[in-house]
């Protein structure tokens, strides 16, 4: 009896020694030792929801709401839950395969055909049993298999760390540009006002027969120009809101409003940071596991080189008459080994592994652009906070100007110095400043969301759609 189990005691021994294709060994990475730009001030702002500290409540509501009803979200969590499916049936392959089966069937046999003249009696047959079978994993072809389907899994899984990452960055940018836009329409809608009453100061004037009839023309003509503006801003914001709408998983239409822009606070940056964190990104996490489950499927691949040992049994009970069925006389029993390998395919498995081990040097080199491709948005993040602050600050000064240069040429104006144009010019430029002010606050703003999305910070798991995945054994 030891003779017979010897052979399948010595093939589990091996199918635990041996596994075909190339371990996986992390790709060296060249990390910068620095940044172009540097930052003043020191916070940990790893795995934070950052956008809490702009202090709108409104924006912290819009961001639950998106990890709640947003459907590209929905669908990458329904993504976890089919590859958590495949990982499970790649995983089944390593264990013995257990059915059961059951048949009955009455025969009528025709005499004539079988050379009788009288009928011959109706016979029964009855079976009640299970098969068995299960490939010995000698060369590690199926543990390669489950490695790339838990790589697979697991790059779902930061698939939907990206897509929460990338969500939340679009709802606060789409946020911030609406109030930006609330704001622009009041400065050109008191623009307007201010016009309306220098429109309806110079046709007075010019009634009266103490001004020219082209000042009249004049202060319409800016009017009707910046009363133009109104439309458009208010088709920006209704387009903003329909795009907030679509984020958070409802119907398009009006979204509510927090703080003015002028009153939000701006995010603690880090200082620094370490190149190491940022390749904690979710999107270079997903390349890797790319990459482990190319590197393993080339182990697949080889896999088919070598023959595969299956044992294969079956056990019940079969009987001519269903009623002798559970008797002792009608058990059986099989059992045995079979040992498929291949002989001639004509380049098949050639072809096969040849495509797997291109497929690993593609997933390496989208691996190593995304590293590339994540210094580089992080040093134009960095650039971006920089000047964009920098770009405030002056539109700032522009603005007091500005607002200066009105003052003096209404004053000049009225004691008859200077034409009318002047006040128009004063007027444009003062508008203009405030516009340009806002803008860029707001892309001071966004240049913030763009960095925390850049490092990959500030993502999270949303209790209500987002299962942890670390009760699955690899």
């Amino acid at each position: 009896m030891k003779q017979k189990f010897l052979p399948l005691v010595l093939s589990l021994m091996l199918g635990g020694c041996f596994v075909v294709g190339p371990d996986y060994a992390k790709p060296k990475v060249d990390v910068p030792q620095k940044w172009r730009m540097a930052t003043d001030q020191v916070k940990d702002t790893a795995d934070v929801q950052w956008w809490k500290q702009m202090n709108d409540p409104v924006l912290n509501r819009l961001i639950d709401r998106a990890l709640e009803g947003n459907y590209d979200l929905q669908i990458a969590i329904a993504n976890i839950d089919k590859y958590s499916g495949l990982y499970g049936v790649t995983r089944s392959n390593l264990f013995p395969q257990l059915f059961g089966s059951a048949g009955y069937d009455r025969n009528q046999a025709s005499g004539l055909e079988k050379g009788f003249d009288q009928k011959i009696p109706d016979t029964d047959h009855a079976r009640l049993g299970a098969n068995i079978s299960w490939e010995i994993d000698i060369w590690g072809q199926l543990r390669r298999a489950k490695e790339a389907s838990y790589a697979d899994l697991m790059a779902q899984n930061y698939a939907s760390k990206a897509i929460i990452l990338t969500l939340v960055s679009l709802v606060a940018e789409n946020y911030i540009n609406l109030r930006a836009l609330d704001w622009n329409l009041q400065v050109t809608r008191q623009t307007v006002d201010s016009l309306r009453e220098e429109y309806r100061i110079a046709k007075s004037r010019f009634d009266m027969g103490y001004s020219s009839e082209i000042e009249v023309i004049q202060s319409l003509s800016e009017l009707e120009r910046r009363n133009a503006l109104i439309p458009q801003f208010e088709q920006r914001i209704a387009e903003t809101e329909h795009a907030l709408s679509v984020l958070i998983g409802v119907n398009p239409g009006a979204i509510e409003r927090g703080h003015a822009l002028d009153e939000f606070k701006l995010p603690a940056i880090p200082a620094g940071l370490p190149s190491e964190l940022l390749l904690r990104r979710p999107d270079i996490q997903q390349q890797e596991q790319n990459l482990i489950s190319a590197n393993a499927r080339i182990g697949v691949a080889r896999g088919e080189y070598f023959p595969k040992l299956q044992l294969t049994g079956d056990v019940g009970q079969a009987s001519l008459e269903l009623a002798q069925l559970m008797t002792p006389g009608a058990n059986f029993w099989t059992i045995g080994v079979k040992l498929l390998g291949p002989i001639f395919t004509a380049g098949k498995i050639a072809g096969q592994v040849q495509a797997a081990e291109a497929s690993q040097r593609a997933a390496l080199a989208n691996y190593q652009q995304t590293i590339i491709t994540a210094f580089r948005e992080f040093e134009d993040a960095l650039v971006s906070n920089s000047k964009t602050l920098e770009k405030q600050q002056a539109e700032a000064r522009r603005v007091e100007a500005a607002s200066e240069y009105l003052r003096i040429s209404r004053v000049r104006y009225d004691e008859g110095y200077t034409p009318y144009l002047e006040v128009l010019d004063a007027l444009r430029q003062y508008y203009e400043a405030q516009i340009e002010l806002i803008q860029a606050r707001n892309q001071n703003f966004l240049s913030y969301v763009k960095l925390y999305k850049a490092m990959g910070g500030g993502w999270l798991y949303h209790e209500k759609n987002i299962r942890l995945i670390q009760d699955i054994t690899h």
